[in-house]
């Protein structure tokens, strides 16, 4: 496996696209490719299944509507589920609208598989995987910068063409993505391990929320949001990416069954018998170590500060003016709201040892740290 960065600079779209880019749906992802490639000066068409879609995304700047006196395209990207990617990919090679294809489903070998089955050249489409997305979809959700600084995965085989590597290379610098390569399957396994099981995960707990008691469920903290939040993603999406990739995701959650059936076991027999239980607890602390911080660089613990800021208009923007002051990097922030209290708590991460600086900083301009 490879990854890189490059700094994208003026005029490198036109010299990589010089026919521009065609991109076939208009929700999310789609969108925000098209908003990334204008953003860099890029031509861009859009098409979408449902024409109302890509007039939204149009209207957002996302791109041009594609007609059909339009050139080929040096690139086209097939923004579509799983299933789809095959026969979309297939009509736009066959039909001459793009000369090289890539797709940013988060599954690649069933694409694939697809692609040789609809394409009469299939070596001119690569498959890629750009790891970034929301929990909401549609153009309206879609980010210039939804790409920036992430994972963005290629998967070549032997019979691709080398200048389809190229321009879905080019794609993800344009779009500001750092480009990695890897074989399908490799992929498949992955992000059944980093994303779609978790998904899954995600949804039996916060299913548990819909048939208690909503006093139960007031009691929830960003804890439970931080585990639940991905499980507020299109239902109907997610059953085509799980099925999509079905064997590497079930192979994540026999593992993970298999912890549970000890965790459970541990509670309950004798409360002296807590090996199991500490065991895997601590194989989470192990495994969360090992997740890259930001920019992809090594995990890093974090000190964190909590301010006390009034639940009223302008308490935020005052509170990052005075950290500004501080002059300490906030590595990350999360807000959360005390239950029946006009108060919220500001969780301000910084690298360990300035936790001091900017504590006296704050407290010096009034705010009150808790612990």
């Amino acid at each position: 496996m490879t990854a890189e960065r490059s700094t994208v600079q003026p005029g490198d779209a036109a010299a990589a696209f010089p026919a521009g880019v065609l991109v076939v749906g208009t929700g999310l992802v789609g969108t925000s490719v098209g908003l990334a490639l204008r953003r860099v000066g890029a031509d861009v068409r859009l098409r979408d299944a449902t024409p109302a879609l890509a007039r939204e995304a149009v209207s957002l700047g996302a791109g041009r509507l594609a007609t059909a006196d339009d050139p080929p395209a040096s690139l086209a990207v097939a923004a579509v589920p799983p299933e789809a990617v095959g026969e979309v990919v297939g009509e736009i090679l066959n039909s001459g609208a793009a000369e090289y294809v890539t797709d940013v489903a988060s599954v690649k070998a069933l694409p694939a598989a697809r692609v040789g089955e609809h394409a009469t050249d299939p070596g001119r489409y690569v498959g890629s995987h750009p790891m970034a997305g929301r929990e909401v979809s549609g153009p309206a959700a879609a980010l210039p910068d939804l790409f920036e600084g992430r994972p963005w995965v290629l998967c070549p085989d032997d019979g691709t063409h080398q200048q389809a590597v190229t321009r879905a290379l080019a794609l993800a610098r344009m779009v500001g993505a750092a480009p990695i390569t890897m074989t399908a399957d490799d992929h498949d396994a992955a992000v059944a391990l980093v994303s779609h099981s978790p998904h899954v995960v995600a949804a039996l707990v916060a299913a548990r929320f819909t048939a208690v008691a909503e006093q139960q469920v007031r009691l929830a903290g960003p804890g439970v949001a931080d585990v639940t939040r991905v499980a507020g993603g299109d239902p109907e999406l997610w059953t085509e990416i799980l099925t999509a990739n079905a064997g590497a995701v079930s192979a994540v959650l026999r593992g993970l069954r298999g912890d549970l059936d000890r965790v459970l076991e541990a509670l309950e027999t004798s409360a002296d018998d807590r090996r199991n239980l500490r065991d895997v607890l601590r194989s989470g602390v192990d495994g969360r170590a090992r997740l890259p911080g930001k920019h992809g660089t090594a995990h890093t613990e974090f000190a964190t500060l909590v301010v006390v800021v009034d639940d009223r208009p302008g308490q935020l923007a005052a509170l990052f003016a005075d950290v500004g002051t501080a002059e300490v990097n906030v590595e990350d922030v999360r807000i959360d709201h005390s239950p029946g209290q006009p108060v919220g708590l500001v969780e301000l991460d910084v690298r360990p040892g300035a936790e001091d600086q900017l504590g006296d900083v704050l407290r010096g301009r009034g705010w009150t740290i808790r612990g």
